[in-house]
């Protein structure tokens, strides 16, 4: 009805018109089944997370109401950044008759865990989100957003990113100097290429060992290969390790403890290396200091 209304000296700006019509169209349509008073685009009010590192996250962009529970690592001061506030929040041990008590309508998770409860979340149409580990300052800002957005905070994840970037804008010259360093842990573990400590290392001007040795993310070295290497300094989770704990004794060991003494061992909390987090910065801002007081101890 539209063409047998146009004349035909303005058939040339059919085109145009039908654009014109097509755009609005589009426009009638989007007003009319918009699903923003839908119960779909409703923040979720019970979230449940199963993953250590998303923990930090809800506690910081959701709001404490609509946490139902964390991980049980989260009141866990050797591995979480934020046991003190997990201390009154509701936490659960994963199981599935656990979580099916809590009524979960969003669960934060891993790949690499709880597989065999994924399917009956499914059944239950609960929102599932894999979140995989974050290894450099990339992957720590796209889990921000993607946590931000679904507990229905975008605004925040955008704050705590900025808060984050201008702390790194602040961070002091790095102090490594390209001298060579090996994350050492418990029973021999080394962090290699692409993991997170390898990512602060980097910032910090360090050479990984690791990559040194061609290691992978995470891989093993003999007490004697760590000597044979000699790096010139160890980065270690914590300052003192349990004799009783048969993993760590090694890292007690007279022969390390000679080769590599207290001027050679950088030591950073490990709940601000077993996650990418927020406090991203803090991780690098100790182990520089830590440089610093063994390069100027007089400071």
């Amino acid at each position: 009805m539209l063409e047998l209304s146009i004349s035909s000296s303005d058939r040339g700006n059919r085109a145009t018109i039908s654009r014109l019509l097509y755009k609005l169209i589009l426009i009638f349509c989007c007003l009319f089944t918009s699903p923003s008073k839908s119960a779909d685009s409703k923040p979720p009010s019970r979230i449940v997370s199963l993953n250590l590192c998303a923990d930090e996250l809800l506690v910081a962009l959701a709001d404490q109401s609509q946490i139902a529970a964390l991980t049980r690592y989260a009141r866990n001061p050797d591995m979480s950044s934020v046991s003190k506030e997990a201390q009154s929040l509701p936490f659960t041990y994963g199981g599935a008759e656990d979580l099916l008590r809590l009524h979960p309508d969003l669960v934060i998770t891993s790949s690499y865990s709880h597989a065999e409860i994924l399917p009956l979340l499914k059944e239950r149409q609960v929102k599932i989100i894999d979140l995989p580990l974050a290894n450099s300052l990339t992957d720590i800002v796209e889990q921000i957003r993607i946590v931000a957005l679904a507990v229905g905070h975008p605004e925040r994840g955008e704050a705590a990113i900025q808060k984050m970037e201008k702390a790194l804008r602040t961070l002091p010259p790095p102090m490594g100097h390209g001298r060579t360093a090996a994350y050492y842990q418990r029973q021999g573990y080394l962090s290699g290429t692409g993991s997170l400590i390898d990512d602060i290392m980097k910032r910090l001007g360090l050479k990984n060992l690791a990559n040194s040795l061609n290691k992978s993310t995470l891989s093993r070295l003999s007490l004697e290969e760590i000597v044979t290497y000699h790096p010139d300094f160890l980065i270690m989770g914590q300052k003192s390790y349990s004799t009783q704990d048969i993993g760590s004794q090694m890292l007690q060991h007279p022969l390390l403890k000679k080769a590599l003494p207290a001027s050679h061992r950088l030591f950073i909390p490990a709940p601000l290396t077993l996650c990418g987090s927020l406090h991203y910065p803090d991780a690098i801002r100790i182990l520089d200091k830590e440089l610093e007081t063994i390069d100027h101890p007089s400071r």
